[in-house]
């Protein structure tokens, strides 16, 4: 263990609910680990994994790691405190490694059992951050995780849905923050329908009807109640 200094209590009797992945963007897993547990840079992960698949823990998970900064996600504006992060090393413009995926899948599956999180739970920087940050990119392979129940994916048939429901609503429900529209449209292709570009289609409305659908039976993120 690396242990870092740049960590805090969670606030506001949040717990870990979701599990954000990122990419370094660093030259290797040596820089990123030293910038993350520099005290001057006041960033941090609860977890690094290399490219070689070696994990290390550097934030003790029931503590505030520094990772998500600005953004949202499901409503909850304190994504710190709410999640539980992962940073992979990787630049940001190549495929992520074999031995890196796998212990990526090991990694997220005992994260998932010990806070009880659920694929729904599992986004990347680019979800709750459209347009701030593109992490963990177009490289990353989200369904690979989705079939191994680590992750949300459209199910299939799902984009033959004749009529979807308005996209704005849909990805509201899944969880994505109050940004432009075209930000949110990017932020949701680069995820869930790669390669896709132009206007919003009616392919793209019903894939986020579909995970909206699924989204709706998740636990919500803060357990208080609304009045709270």
């Amino acid at each position: 263990m690396f242990p870092s200094p740049n960590f805090t209590g969670r606030r506001g009797g949040l717990g870990p609910r979701l599990i954000v992945l990122h990419y370094t963007a660093m030259a290797d897993a040596a820089a990123a680990r030293a910038r993350l547990c520099d005290p001057a840079a006041e960033v941090s992960a609860h977890w690094l994994i290399g490219a070689d698949g070696t994990a290390e823990q550097l934030v003790a998970e029931d503590m505030r790691a520094w990772h998500a900064g600005a953004g949202a996600w499901r409503g909850c504006a304190d994504v710190n405190s709410a999640s539980i992060g992962i940073e992979l090393d990787n630049p940001g413009d190549r495929p992520f490694a074999e031995a890196q995926m796998r212990a990526l899948e090991t990694l997220l599956a005992a994260v998932m059992a010990r806070w009880g999180i659920g694929p729904e739970g599992v986004i990347g920087h680019s979800d709750m951050a459209p347009g701030r940050k593109t992490d963990p990119g177009p490289r990353f392979d989200w369904r690979r995780l989705a079939v191994q129940g680590l992750a949300l994916w459209p199910r299939p048939g799902a984009a033959a849905m004749t009529d979807p429901p308005p996209l704005a609503g849909s990805l509201d429900a899944i969880g994505y923050p109050q940004v432009a529209p075209d930000l949110r449209l990017a932020a949701f292709r680069a995820r869930f329908h790669p390669g896709a570009q132009g206007p919003e289609t009616a392919q793209d409305r019903a894939l986020a009807a579909d995970l909206a659908a699924q989204m709706a039976r998740a636990a919500p993120i803060d357990p208080r109640p609304a009045d709270a």
